[in-house]
């Protein structure tokens, strides 16, 4: 969450969308002062985050935020003005920040998170969503459900940084710097700043040169590591392995090897 800021400047766009290499993709929220996600922030990420996934040639994305902030969550401003009336559609809503999250989570190719700043509320809740967090050294981490009198991030943020750690997180509702989150797992790296976007856009640069079904299988099925019995999950990596072998893909990855060259890989 975050607190209620001035309007945001809608005369530049929300959300701007670039692309680094032919299958690196980048989002970067552009709505200051805050980074707050109302409703015109959410319309115009989703647009774009819509229009990379349609794009097969697209194979990893980055997301990371402008100025101080990565994502302050949603403008409390808006929540301000809900009567009663409005809470069920207000939390239903698919134009919204968990239309985002589903959208990330189900989203066929990873995405990295880039924290350049203050992630709280709902905005560590898309950052929890995403496959990689990376983190500057300026990046602030806050669950501030319990700040605002909601609730927010019970879920997610155990299964990353394990249960105790998430409770004293999401029940203190404090602030925690970088090098606590990376100790914590929470991200996997730690950058100055000025080298933050360009790491993980090398990281996604090397993810994107992998056999590209086969990273989305791997992230399909992570996705469900902690929810499969050990049966399940065996079944389901027959099942996935079974396809792979049999892509395109599979055999020049092979030749590839053997001929020691880069891989030309089609996507079939």
């Amino acid at each position: 969450m975050t607190t209620t800021d001035d309007a945001p400047d809608t005369s530049s766009p929300l959300v701007v969308a670039t692309r680094a290499t032919p299958h690196v993709g980048v989002l970067r929220i552009d709505s200051p002062p805050r980074n707050a996600f109302g409703r015109a922030e959410c319309l115009a990420f989703i647009a774009a985050f819509e229009e990379f996934t349609q794009d097969p040639d697209i194979r990893c994305l980055v997301v990371t935020g402008t100025g101080k902030s990565f994502l302050s969550g949603a403008n409390l401003r808006h929540q301000e003005e809900l009567t009663p009336a409005d809470f069920e559609k207000y939390a239903d809503s698919n134009e919204g920040l968990g239309s985002i999250m589903a959208r990330i989570e189900a989203a066929r190719f990873p995405v990295i998170a880039a924290i350049n700043g203050y992630a709280l509320g709902g905005g560590l809740e898309v950052a929890l969503c995403c496959d990689i967090r990376l983190a500057s050294t300026d990046a602030r981490f806050v669950c501030a459900g319990v700040n605002v009198g909601l609730i927010l991030s019970w879920f997610r943020l155990p299964r990353v940084v394990g249960l105790g750690r998430a409770k004293e997180m999401l029940l203190s509702g404090a602030m925690y710097g970088p090098e606590q989150a990376e100790r914590w797992g929470l991200v996997s790296g730690l950058h100055d700043p000025a080298d933050l976007v360009p790491a993980a856009l090398a990281l996604a640069e090397r993810i994107a040169t992998r056999a590209p079904l086969s990273v989305e299988a791997t992230k399909e099925c992570a996705n469900q590591a902690f929810d499969l019995s050990t049966a399940e999950a065996m079944a389901l990596q027959r099942e996935k392995f079974l396809q792979m072998i049999a892509t395109r893909d599979h055999g020049e990855a092979l030749r590839a090897f053997i001929e020691k060259r880069p891989a030309n890989y089609e996507r079939r």
